[in-house]
C-alpha cells in the first residue's frame, strides 16, 4: 500500500466497532428522515406552486350581503380590470358524522378541482367531498352523507385549490380537516337547496397580476375601497373580504411546507455540528492514547498533514457511508412517510417526486464539510506540538508548574472526583450542550399534547354559552335562555412590523346572565379578552384602536380591564354604546347567546351557529395533524442523549485506564472506583439534566410565543410540572443503563494496564 498508516484503519474499525457502529445508524437514522423530508416537501412544494397556473387559482374573493347584479359586478371588472366568478357556496351539518360541509358547484374556470379517486357527481344524488376530510372522518367512496335530510352517495375524492388547508374562517387560528369539510354537488343538486344558507361569495382574477405581495397589498386595498363603494352605491355591503396573499386556506400549505423544510434542515446540521465534535474529542483521545506512536513517526519524517489525513479518514468514511444510506432510505421508504405526513394534514393535489440535487447538497455535501472542519480545526490544534513533546506524551501547550488547589477541608474522594471533572471538562462541556438539546427536543414532544388539553379546557370552561346564534337580521324567538348581543368585526392596525388581527367586537347587555362585566367608561371603555391582552402586549388602562374591516374608518377605546375569555382575540363594550358607536338603531341587535338551542328562528336568518366544536378546532387539529410529529421527537430525544452521554463518558473511563489500574492494585474495590470514575460523570449528567430544563423552558417559551404571534389567534404557552418530572425520571432511566454499561467496563480494566506507557 501507498500509506503503511492506511493499514491501521482496518484495526481502528474493529477495535472501535460498536462506537462506529453506534453513530453510523444515529447518523444515517437522522440523515434519512430529512432527506425523505425535503425530498417529500420539495416535491409537494413544486406541485402545490404549479397548481395556481393548473387549477387558476382566485386572486382573492369577497362576499356581498345580497346576490350581485350584472351592473355591479360589470362596472366592478370594468374599473378595476378584473375578471368576477360567481363561487357561491352552502354550509350545512352531515347526518353520519360529526361535522359541517361547506358546498361548492363543479368550478371549471377558476379553482379548479383535482380529482384524487372515483368520479366527480354525475346526478343529482352524488357529492364528491374532500379527500382529507374524509380519511379523518372514516369515510369512502360508495358511502353515505344526509345534508339537509337529503342522502347522497359519495361518488369521489378531491382537493379542492383554494383549500389546500381547511380553514373554514379568515379569522381561525388552524384549519380544521375534521369536523369540516369542502365538497362539490352538481348545478341541480346546489340549486335544490335553496337560498337560506347561501353565501354569495365571488372570485376574482386580476388581469395584471401583482408581482409580490408588497404590490398584491397595495393592488387589494385599491380594489377593496372601489368595491366598497361601488357596492354601496348599488345598495349592497362587503361582508367579507380575503385577498389571496392573505388566505389561509391557500397560504398556509406552501408557507408551511417551506419553513418545514428550513427548519429540518437547521435541525441536521445542529446535531451533525455535535456529533461531528463527539468524534474530534474522540479522535483527540485517541491521539493522546498514541502520542509515542505520532511521535516517533513524526521523527521518522511523517509530516503532519499525512497524519492529520490518517485521522480524518474514519469519520469522514462513516459520515460518507452513513450520508449515502441515510439518502438512499430518505428517497425511499422516508419519502413516502413524510409525504403521508402532509398528506394527512392537508388537501394538497398529487404530486410526483423530484430527485432533488438540493436535498443531497444539504444532506451529504454539507454535514461532510462540517465534519470535516470540526476535526480538522482539533487535528491541527492537537498535532502541531513538536514531535518530542508527542514521545514524552507531554501533550500540555502551558505546563502550570502545580494544579489549582482545592481547600483541604474537602474530602480526599470529594477531591479527587472534583479533579476529574476538570481534568475532563471539554467532554463533560459536551455532554452538557448534547443534554440541553436533547432535553429541548424532549420537551417539545412532551409539553405539546398537554399544552392543546390545556387550550382546550381553557376554552371549553370559559365559553360565553353553549350556543351563539349570528343573524342576519333580527329576528324574535321565545327561548328563554335566549340574550340578545350585538357584534361585528375590527382589525387591529399594522404597526412595530405586526399582522394586523381580526377582533371580535362584542355589545353586550349590561345586566347580562352570561358575561360578568364591569365597565368604567360607559362611552369610549372596553373590556378585552385575555387573548387579545397576551397576544398584543395590552393591559387595563391602556389606549388601543382599531380600523373597520373592510374600510378606513378608525376606533379609538380605553380598556377598562381583561376579561378572561382565550378563545378569540376580542372586546366588548355595553350594548347601548356599541350601536352608538356604530351608528346603529338603539334597539339593534343582531345576534343571541343561549345554553339551549334555539329553535323558532328560521334558518333563512341564521349566519353563523358556534358551539364548543367550533371553539376546540385548533387542538382538535394539531392533535391530528401532529400525533405522528411527537413519537419522532420522543425516540430521537432519547436516543440523542443516551448516545451523546455514552459515548463520553466512555471516553472518560478510557481516557483513565492506567489510573484505574493503578488502584486496582493499590487494593481499591470495584464500588469504589466507580465512585471515583463514573460518579463525577453521574453527578455532570444529573446536574445537567436538571439545570438545563429550566434553560429549554425558557427558550422554548420565547419560540412559541414568536411562532404564535404570526397566527391568527392566540394559543398559550403551557407546561404543566409533571412534563418536567417526566424529563428528569427518563433521562435518570436512561443514564442508570449507560453507568451500568460504564461500571462493567471499569471491571473489564486490566491491572496490567499500570504499566504500559509508563512515563
Amino acid at each position: 500500500m501507498r500509506n503503511p498508516l492506511n493499514k491501521r484503519l482496518p484495526r481502528e474499525l474493529k477495535s472501535e466497532i460498536g462506537k462506529y457502529i453506534v453513530l453510523f445508524i444515529f447518523l444515517a437514522g437522522m440523515i434519512s428522515i430529512v432527506s425523505g423530508f425535503i425530498v417529500a416537501a420539495s416535491s409537494m412544494s413544486k406541485a402545490y406552486d404549479e397548481s395556481f397556473d393548473k387549477y387558476n387559482i382566485e386572486d382573492g374573493n369577497f362576499e356581498l350581503y345580497a346576490e350581485g347584479s350584472d351592473d355591479l359586478l360589470k362596472t366592478i371588472e370594468d374599473d378595476e380590470d378584473v375578471s368576477i366568478y360567481p363561487n357561491y357556496y352552502l354550509e350545512y351539518d352531515t347526518k353520519e358524522v360529526d361535522s359541517t360541509l361547506r358546498i361548492f358547484k363543479n368550478r371549471k374556470d377558476v379553482d379548479k378541482i383535482c380529482l384524487m379517486d372515483g368520479a366527480l357527481p354525475a346526478t343529482d344524488s352524488e357529492i364528491a367531498i374532500d379527500r382529507m376530510y374524509a380519511d379523518n372522518n372514516d369515510l369512502q367512496i360508495g358511502d353515505t352523507l344526509t345534508l339537509k335530510d337529503k342522502a347522497f352517495t359519495i361518488s369521489g375524492l378531491v382537493a379542492l385549490s383554494d383549500y389546500s388547508a381547511l380553514f373554514s374562517s379568515a379569522s381561525d387560528m388552524m384549519f380544521d380537516a375534521v369536523k369540516f369539510g369542502v365538497a362539490i354537488v352538481t348545478d341541480d343538486a346546489f340549486d335544490a337547496f335553496g337560498t337560506a344558507h347561501l353565501h354569495y361569495r365571488y372570485s376574482w382574477i386580476y388581469d395584471n397580476p401583482p408581482k409580490d405581495d408588497n404590490a398584491a397589498k397595495e393592488q387589494s386595498d385599491d380594489f377593496l375601497e372601489a368595491l366598497s363603494a361601488d357596492a354601496a352605491a348599488s345598495m349592497n355591503a362587503v361582508t367579507n373580504y380575503i385577498p389571496q396573499y392573505t388566505n389561509q386556506a391557500i397560504q398556509f400549505t406552501g408557507d408551511d411546507i417551506k419553513g418545514d423544510n428550513a427548519g429540518i434542515t437547521v435541525f441536521l446540521y445542529i446535531v451533525v455540528l455535535i456529533i461531528a465534535f463527539v468524534f474530534a474529542i474522540t479522535t483527540s483521545n485517541t491521539i493522546s492514547k498514541e502520542a509515542n506512536v505520532i511521535g516517533t513517526l513524526r521523527a521518522s519524517g511523517y509530516t503532519k498533514g499525512e497524519l492529520i489525513r490518517h485521522y480524518l479518514t474514519m469519520p469522514l468514511l462513516v459520515m460518507l457511508v452513513a450520508a449515502l444510506i441515510g439518502n438512499i432510505l430518505g428517497y425511499t421508504a422516508l419519502k413516502d412517510f413524510a409525504a403521508s405526513m402532509y398528506y394527512g394534514s392537508y388537501s394538497l393535489p398529487t404530486y410526483v417526486t423530484i430527485w432533488s440535487a438540493d436535498a443531497f447538497v444539504k444532506t451529504t455535501v454539507i454535514p461532510l464539510i462540517l465534519m470535516f472542519l470540526m476535526n480538522l480545526f482539533v487535528l491541527m490544534n492537537k498535532l502541531s506540538l513538536s514531535p518530542l513533546k508527542f514521545i514524552r506524551r507531554d501533550l500540555k501547550r502551558h505546563q502550570k508548574k502545580k494544579a489549582f488547589r482545592l481547600n483541604s477541608k474537602i474530602g480526599i474522594l470529594k477531591r479527587f472526583r472534583i479533579r476529574v471533572i476538570f481534568q475532563n471538562l471539554p467532554n463533560y462541556i459536551t455532554i452538557v450542550i448534547g443534554i440541553l438539546f436533547a432535553n429541548f427536543i424532549l420537551m417539545f414532544g412532551f409539553m405539546f399534547e398537554p399544552m392543546l388539553d390545556h387550550f382546550q379546557d381553557q376554552i371549553t370552561s370559559n365559553m360565553i354559552a353553549d350556543y351563539q346564534y349570528l343573524l342576519k337580521a333580527p329576528q324574535e324567538t321565545e327561548n328563554e335562555e335566549a340574550e340578545k348581543y350585538s357584534a361585528t368585526a375590527l382589525k387591529t392596525l399594522e404597526e412595530n412590523g405586526k399582522k394586523s388581527e381580526e377582533v371580535s367586537v362584542y355589545g353586550i347587555q349590561s345586566d347580562s346572565a352570561y358575561l360578568d362585566l364591569d365597565w368604567k367608561t360607559k362611552d369610549d371603555g372596553v373590556i378585552i379578552s385575555t387573548a387579545y391582552a397576551n397576544k398584543l402586549n395590552v393591559e387595563e388602562g391602556d389606549t388601543i384602536t382599531v380600523k373597520e374591516s373592510y374600510g378606513d374608518k378608525e376606533y379609538t377605546f380605553h380598556v377598562d380591564g381583561v376579561y378572561n375569555y382565550p378563545a378569540a382575540i376580542a372586546m366588548f363594550m355595553p350594548q347601548e354604546s356599541f350601536n352608538k358607536t356604530f351608528d346603529l338603531d338603539a334597539d339593534s341587535f343582531n345576534g343571541y347567546f343561549s345554553n339551549t338551542e334555539i329553535t323558532d328562528i328560521d334558518d333563512l336568518y341564521v349566519a353563523t351557529v358556534i358551539t364548543v366544536d367550533d371553539m376546540t378546532k385548533t387542538s382538535r387539529q394539531l392533535k391530528v395533524s401532529m400525533g405522528n410529529m411527537m413519537a419522532i421527537f420522543y425516540v430521537f430525544g432519547i436516543i440523542m442523549f443516551m448516545l451523546i452521554v455514552y459515548l463520553l463518558s466512555k471516553i472518560i473511563i478510557e481516557k483513565n485506564a492506567q489510573s484505574i489500574s493503578m488502584t486496582k492494585i493499590l487494593g481499591y474495590r470495584n464500588s469504589e472506583i466507580n465512585g471515583l470514575y463514573v460518579l463525577p460523570t453521574s453527578i455532570v449528567v444529573i446536574a445537567s439534566m436538571i439545570l438545563t430544563i429550566p434553560i429549554c423552558h425558557f427558550i422554548m417559551k420565547y419560540v412559541c410565543i414568536q411562532v404564535f404571534a404570526s397566527y391568527p389567534g392566540w394559543l398559550e404557552y403551557y407546561v404543566p410540572f409533571y412534563v418536567f418530572v417526566k424529563m428528569v425520571i427518563l433521562g435518570i432511566c436512561g443514564y442508570a443503563i449507560i453507568a451500568f454499561l460504564q461500571n462493567r467496563k471499569v471491571k473489564k480494566v486490566p491491572l496490567g494496564e499500570a504499566l504500559k506507557n509508563a512515563e
